[in-house]
């Protein structure tokens, strides 16, 4: 059986998500994040060497890091579902966004929540930096969800499922402002009224307040 281990408020709901829109049969453990660290708790992090979220296991299998367990799920169980062949129109733009994820967006918040803690001057030349890569990043997301209606074209795919979570749950641990984003906003729209997406979010964060907005 293929576990997910969910850790709340974590890039592990794209795991959840994922097996949702597959609809494929999956176990699904909860772990609460510590109260006053906010970090994983201890048996969490025993999962794998690497302590962070996501995690699965499938018989022997422990694997981490999100596009690795995405690809995975996806080669063993999708049937060629949520990703693009090479021959289909949309597979470089899934290419692109699947990457952009947790290449640019995603390392993009996680850089500034840090520089943030370190309580630094609103002129500090690496602050600002950081702000500026940010702000391309979703102007980047911006300017795609205005071409299409998800990132690789006119269907939901994988490279959605690695990208919103940066959108929506990440700002409760570095707020963004989606004001000046109508195109992120609709988008987001699309994602909240998918039923996997509910699901997903209901088993996975319950009583979690989601930032689509």
């Amino acid at each position: 059986m293929l576990t997910v281990h969910h850790l709340g408020k974590s890039q592990s709901e794209r795991i959840v998500w994922l097996c949702e829109e597959l609809e494929i049969p999956y176990e699904l453990k909860c772990y609460a994040r510590d109260a006053r660290t906010i970090l994983a708790p201890a048996e969490y992090k025993a999962l794998h060497p690497i302590g962070a979220a996501p995690v699965i296991t499938d018989g022997e299998l422990v694997l981490a890091e999100s596009g690795a367990v995405v690809d995975y799920i996806i080669a063993k169980y999708g049937q060629g579902r949520l990703r693009p062949g090479p021959d289909d129109p949309d597979f470089a733009p899934f290419l692109y966004w699947f990457h952009f994820a947790n290449g640019t967006l995603q390392a993009a918040m996680g850089r500034l929540m840090i520089l943030n803690r370190l309580n630094l001057p609103d002129d500090n030349a690496m602050l600002g930096a950081m702000r500026a890569r940010l702000d391309r990043a979703f102007a980047a997301v911006e300017a795609r969800c205005g071409e299409a209606d998800y990132l690789a074209g006119n269907a939901l795919t994988a490279a959605d499922i690695m990208t919103v979570f940066s959108l929506t749950t990440m700002r409760y641990f570095q707020p963004y402002d989606l004001a000046p984003y109508p195109n992120i906003r609709a988008y987001l729209s699309r994602i909240a009224a998918r039923p996997a997406y509910q699901r997903a979010m209901a088993k996975g964060d319950p009583g979690m307040a989601l930032l689509l907005s």
